[in-house]
This record gives C-alpha cells, sequence and structure tokens, in this order.
C-alpha cells in the first residue's frame, strides 16, 4: 500500500493517511442529509437521491485516490443541487415543464463536454478568459442562493404576495408593484424555525471552537433536541425501514433523451458546464496548492489535469446513478490540514460513503431543519469569496455585483452569470475605447456574451 500510494514520497503514512481520510468525510458528510432533502423537492425519490449520493461520492471518490492518487474527495455538490432543484420547480409554472429525467440528462450531457473540454485542453482556456472578480462573484452569488433555499426550506423566510385587487393563480408567474410585499419573517411559533435557527447557532458555535464537521455534529444535535421536543417521531420514523441499502430503487440511467432540445434545456446544459467549470478548477487548484502539488508547476498542473477528468467523468457517472452534478469538494482541504497527501486519504473517505449506505434510518430522521441549518452555514462560507472581488474598479464591481445580486433575487444561477458576463464584456471594450484604462476581454467571453444574448432573445428572461 505505502508503495502504490508513495507514502514516503509524499512524507506520510497508512495512519496519518487514513485519519485525514476520516475527517474529509466527516467535514462533507451532511450531503447526505442535504442532498436528499433539496432533490426531494424536485420530485426525485429521497431514497433514491440517498442511494445515488452516498454511491457516488464513494465510487469516484475512490477512483480519484486510486487513478490521481491525490486526496480530494467528490460528491454531489451544493449549488448545483440547487440549481438543479430549482430549475424543475420553476419550470412546472410554464407551459413545458422540465421533468426530473430531462435535468439529469442535461447533468450527463455537461459531464461529457467536461470530459472533451479537459482533453483538448479547452478547460483551461476557459477558466483565463474570465476574470478573476467575476469567478469569485458566481461562488458568492451562489452562496446566496443557497441561504435562501435554506431560508425558505426551514421556513425562516416565508414568501409571499399580498395583491388586494386580484389573486395571483399559484403557479403563475406575476408582476409586483413596489409596495407590495414578497419576503416575509417566519412565526418562531413554527418549530421548525427554531429549530433551524438553534441548528445555525450549535454549527456557528462548532466552528468558532474550531470542532471538526461541525456541519455534520451540528445536524446530529438539531436532530436529537427535534426528537427530545417531539417534532420527530423515531418509531413512526422507523418503520418499515431497512438497514440494507435497497439497489432495486436506485435510479439508474433515468434519462429523457427525447426532450433533450426541449427550449430550456441548452441554456441548462450551459449553465451546469459553465458553474462547475470554476467551481472544480478553483477547489482542485486550492487543494493541490495546500497539499504541496503545486511546487512543481509542471507536475501540479499534470495532476491537476488528471483530477480534472476523473471530476468530469463523475458528473455524468452522478447523473446516471440519478443525481445532481457531482463535484470536487473544498472541505477536502481539512483532510489535507490532518496531514493527508496521497490518494490513501481520498481512498479512505470513498470507502466511508460507500459504508453510509447502511445507514439510510439515521438519515430518515433527520428533519428538514436541520438540514436547512446546514444550508445557511454553507453559504456563509461560499460568500468568503467576496473579499477577492475588486469593487473599486467599476469595469469589475458592477458586473461582479449583478452576477450576486441576480442569483438570489431572480431565484437563477443562470440570470446572474449572464448578467455578469455580458455586462464585463460591454463596460471593457467601452473603458478600453475610452483610452482611460485597458481592460483584458478574452475572445472567448465575446462568444459567450453572444450566446447569452441569443438565448435571452430566443426564449425570454423566463425560459
Amino acid at each position: 500500500m505505502g508503495g502504490f500510494f508513495r507514502l514516503k514520497e509524499h512524507g506520510t503514512n497508512v495512519r496519518t493517511e487514513i485519519m485525514a481520510g476520516l475527517t474529509t468525510f466527516m467535514t462533507m458528510a451532511y450531503i447526505l442529509a442535504v442532498n436528499p432533502s433539496v432533490l426531494g423537492g424536485a420530485g426525485l425519490n429521497v431514497y433514491s437521491v440517498f442511494l445515488a449520493t452516498a454511491l457516488a461520492g464513494g465510487i469516484f471518490t475512490i477512483a480519484m485516490g486510486l487513478f490521481v492518487n491525490f486526496p480530494a474527495a467528490l460528491a454531489p455538490g451544493m449549488g448545483l443541487n440547487a440549481y438543479f432543484a430549482s430549475t424543475v420547480l420553476a419550470s412546472k409554472a410554464t407551459n413545458s415543464p422540465i421533468s426530473p429525467e430531462m435535468a439529469l440528462t442535461a447533468v450527463f450531457i455537461s459531464g461529457i463536454i467536461f470530459m472533451i473540454l479537459t482533453v483538448t485542453q479547452v478547460r483551461q482556456m476557459l477558466i483565463v478568459a474570465v476574470p478573476d472578480s467575476l469567478k469569485h462573484a458566481i461562488t458568492v452569488g451562489i452562496g446566496l442562493f443557497i441561504t435562501i433555499i435554506g431560508l425558505k426550506n426551514s421556513g425562516i423566510l416565508t414568501v409571499g404576495v399580498e395583491n388586494a385587487v386580484t389573486d395571483i393563480p399559484k403557479g403563475q408567474f406575476t408582476d409586483v408593484l413596489g409596495f407590495e410585499t414578497v419576503f416575509h419573517m417566519g412565526s418562531l411559533e413554527n418549530s421548525s424555525v427554531y429549530l433551524a435557527l438553534l441548528g445555525v447557532l450549535l454549527i456557528a458555535v462548532l466552528m468558532v471552537l474550531r470542532v471538526p464537521g461541525a456541519i455534520l455534529w451540528g445536524i446530529v444535535g438539531v436532530t436529537i433536541i427535534a426528537i427530545i421536543t417531539g417534532d420527530v417521531n423515531v418509531s413512526e420514523t422507523l418503520k418499515g425501514q431497512s438497514w440494507s441499502p435497497d439497489f432495486s430503487q436506485l435510479s439508474w440511467w433515468d434519462f429523457d433523451f427525447k426532450g433533450v432540445w426541449h427550449t430550456g434545456l441548452i441554456s441548462i446544459i450551459a449553465t451546469f458546464t459553465f458553474v462547475e467549470l470554476f467551481d472544480t478548477f478553483g477547489t482542485l487548484v486550492g487543494t493541490a496548492t495546500r497539499a504541496g502539488a503545486m511546487k512543481d508547476p509542471a507536475k501540479g498542473k499534470k495532476l491537476v489535469g488528471k483530477a480534472m477528468f476523473v471530476d468530469a467523468v463523475g458528473v455524468s457517472g452522478g447523473a446516471m446513478l440519478g443525481t445532481s452534478t457531482v463535484t470536487t469538494f473544498v472541505e477536502s482541504s481539512a483532510g489535507i490540514a490532518q496531514g493527508g497527501r496521497t490518494g490513501l486519504t481520498a481512498l479512505t473517505t470513498g470507502i466511508a460513503f460507500l459504508a453510509s449506505l447502511f445507514i439510510w434510518p439515521i438519515i430518515k430522521l433527520i428533519p428538514d431543519s436541520a438540514t436547512a441549518a446546514a444550508l445557511i452555514i454553507v453559504g456563509v462560507l461560499m460568500v468568503q469569496s467576496v473579499k477577492e472581488i475588486d469593487f473599486q474598479d467599476m469595469v469589475y464591481a458592477i458586473p461582479s455585483f449583478l452576477t450576486i445580486a441576480l442569483m438570489p433575487f431572480t431565484y437563477n444561477i443562470a440570470n446572474g452569470v449572464s448578467a455578469g458576463i455580458v455586462s464585463y464584456v460591454v463596460l471593457a471594450t467601452i473603458g478600453n475605447l475610452s483610452g482611460k484604462s485597458k481592460y483584458k476581454v478574452h475572445w472567448l467571453m465575446w462568444v459567450l456574451a453572444i450566446l447569452i444574448i441569443a438565448r435571452y432573445a430566443w426564449i425570454g428572461s423566463q425560459g
């Protein structure tokens, strides 16, 4: 084992690697409860999503360890699972709703695109094309997007329209006047609200105390409180539940290729591809740097390229299993901080994910308020990237702000990304023409801007 993973070469040992792998698992195990909760709201079978999440986390993390010898873990990613769910739900208000099967098809195709982009090196070119401020703005916007989902799921935030003139049919878009209220504070009389608030407080305290796996322990804590208060009935919840995984309920290859050319599907594929592109690159480079793999730039670049390909395979593979986009988790840095340097760390994390297939009854006990608290805290972690944005230069500040604001307030990640790209191309070009400044506008940014404008002109703002 030491020879296969080259432990001595990396200055580590078996015990350190295994402990690092378990640390990584503890910090990201919350996805086993959160992902079924998020995708279940979009119409997928909750248990099927749990199976897919555990299998994807296990299979592709092990693949990262064995084929890349890199201490990074993969699982269905936050943000893209939220986009997946909101896309399916929002489409039900239109005349041509997008089914979960069609959305899984979009994820599968985006994975194929990733493989092609990775092999042809175009993926690295796209990374260079987009300004750093815009990349960080995308992360911040997704963080706020996830936060709104957590606030809504918990009942801390309620959404409604007060219109004294006409009734608004359920599930339809409507124009809201400036004096009409959309967002409301939830009632503390609702047990879900106070449980979620307790969850946020508990996770926050654990993070301040630097407790490994703070999010996971926060979820466990809220679940215990919910059981004590009677908000979760253990005997009723566990009735008929099996500890052995039932793979017959796995949504394997549940695709709808017939609807792949659905009006809004091309845009959805593009958004999955675009957002995952920057999320993965930033995570892999960051973890590789922290693990010391980038000390030799040539070797580091080769390692990141191989890791990107495994990540791309994970996207399509996860969709085949029945879950949203699988991606490399930034929580992998927790294991690296514990000394993880090789694929043995990833192998340990992957095995832990596969072992979690046998704890479904425990996952079943977790209330939505607990996973909602986790979503809110994940939002906090993602918003930290705001400090990397250059708000002093309006050419970067305005596109970044539009990216951040439009994601949560239009409840659509694609809208934010689109606004950021188009506005940057326009403002940077004007700045260059004025002769006062010189901004880099990569030719790929022009291509993206033109495609975005054509997209909105073709299918409209609510497509």
